[in-house]
């Protein structure tokens, strides 16, 4: 192949636009389409690029830590995503959290302006029968797509429920209840970066009750009735709350409702619970309820949720909702090189890879951009080392249980394991593991480059 095959990139989302991105930075010209705003997802709200319909937060971006490892390889790779989180940072304690507007506004504007990148703005439904073609279309693929997608690959879409937390207007919160803190006083910018709304015991045991009753909202299409009988495949990291709920009546609290370092200022103590806050913008007009995604229906949401202390009087900028997140049973199908086995010059990335996560979606992204240019400059593309972030992650998504597949997000667990006298030296310091583990990775990755 040569520079003038043509690259089709399916969605603008956070893995599309990091792959269109690195193709065009490799001096290989690509088209990129996106449906929105001419035809709208049940989450999103704009046509921007890679926005971000659920948290804020890219997860931690502390030392040595398994998201930050993932973050540092993307950065060394030259990921427009990373560059564009800097720039639109909001205080998140450990977490490298940003302005979603803004966030998405740089991604748009960066790919806009790209002479090497034509955007289209079209439904596609269908994959193009003729050049190099990444996937991206992200969890809420259209209808017509995902059936070709599944015609193509031979095998039922799987999918599993994700949901989406509340967003309230910051002046609207009882700053006289609430109080600020980090937990633990853990921040990259050394500051109180939670709003921090604390409970006691007959406070949270109301509050239990009250989503043990809520009424939930109605499905969709038939396939979401299953969520009223509790045969719903959940993302065991992104559970409602009332779900969580429903495992007992403490499981709150050692979730998301969870106090620990997190002192009252008003009694030096822990609370009972805590319902935390996080800035959704930098001028600090809205924050979001972390943790809370729920299916309750809009009215029992404001009834609910004003029981918190601190949000009596709360005005919703944007309520919780659930929605269903297509993915490809990527060890079946795709190559090391996120390749389609029966079609090699496919390639799929982000969600509907099968990862879960912002940044393993703009991993992915950055990985089958740069595959697909190797390819169409007549090139072989080349995994990533198995001993970094990425390639572990790329590892699993082809290399798990075909028969119990389901999307994971980075963690240690899925890079390979020390050797045996690094492990003896080490076993009684995790922390010392886990730095290890990134040395290792970060030693690979500078071979790879």
């Amino acid at each position: 192949m040569t520079k003038k095959v043509t690259i089709h990139v399916l969605g603008a989302g956070l893995a599309g636009s990091e792959a269109a991105w690195q193709i065009a930075d490799k001096g290989i010209s690509c088209i990129l389409y996106e449906m929105r705003p001419l035809r709208q997802t049940p989450a999103h709200k704009t046509g921007d690029f890679g926005e971000l319909v659920c948290s804020n937060s890219l997860k931690s971006d502390s030392e040595n830590t398994a998201p930050w490892l993932l973050k540092r390889e993307l950065r060394q790779l030259g990921s427009l995503a990373m560059r564009a989180a800097e720039e639109c940072r909001v205080p998140g304690g450990h977490a490298l959290t940003v302005d979603r507007d803004l966030f998405a506004a740089a991604l748009t504007k960066a790919i806009e302006d790209h002479p090497l990148i034509q955007v289209v703005r079209e439904e596609v439904t269908e994959i193009p029968a003729d050049g190099i073609v990444v996937v991206a279309t992200g969890p809420l693929t259209s209808g017509p797509l995902a059936a070709d997608i599944a015609r193509l690959t031979g095998s039922e879409r799987l999918y599993f429920y994700d949901s989406i937390s509340p967003i309230i207007d910051a002046e609207t919160i009882d700053r006289e209840k609430v109080f600020a803190a980090s937990r633990y006083g853990k921040s990259l910018d050394g500051g109180d970066d939670y709003l921090n709304c604390p409970f006691n015991r007959q406070e949270y045991e109301t509050f239990v009750d009250a989503v043990l009753t809520a009424e939930s909202a109605g499905a969709h299409i038939d396939e979401d009735r299953a969520i009223h009988n509790g045969k719903v495949a959940f993302f065991e990291s992104c559970l409602p709350i009332e779900e969580i709920a429903r495992r007992g009546r403490d499981t709150l609290r050692f979730g998301p409702m969870k106090p620990v370092g997190l002192d009252d200022p008003k009694t030096g103590r822990w609370p009972y619970a805590v319902v935390q806050l996080r800035q959704e913008d930098q001028r600090a007009g809205s924050y979001n309820l972390v943790g809370f995604q729920n299916y309750m229906k809009f009215p029992e949401q404001k009834r609910v949720f004003r029981l918190i202390p601190g949000l009596e009087n709360a005005e919703f900028l944007r309520f919780g909702q659930i929605h269903r997140n297509t993915y490809i049973n990527g060890p079946e199908l795709l190559t090391a090189t996120l390749q389609l086995k029966s079609d090699p010059r496919i390639f799929f990335a982000g969600q509907i890879s099968g990862v879960e996560g912002y940044v393993e979606s703009i991993a992915t992204g950055l990985l089958a951009g740069r595959f697909a240019a190797a390819l169409a400059l007549g090139e072989t593309p080349l995994p990533v080392p198995r001993e970094t972030a990425l390639g572990s992650l790329t590892y699993y998504i082809t290399n798990a249980n075909p028969k119990h597949y389901q999307p994971a997000n980075i963690a240690f667990d899925l890079l390979p394991a020390l050797d045996e006298a690094a492990r003896q030296r080490l076993k009684r310091d995790k922390k010392a593991r886990h730095a290890e583990v990134c040395r290792r990775a970060i030693e690979a990755m500078s071979t790879y480059v």
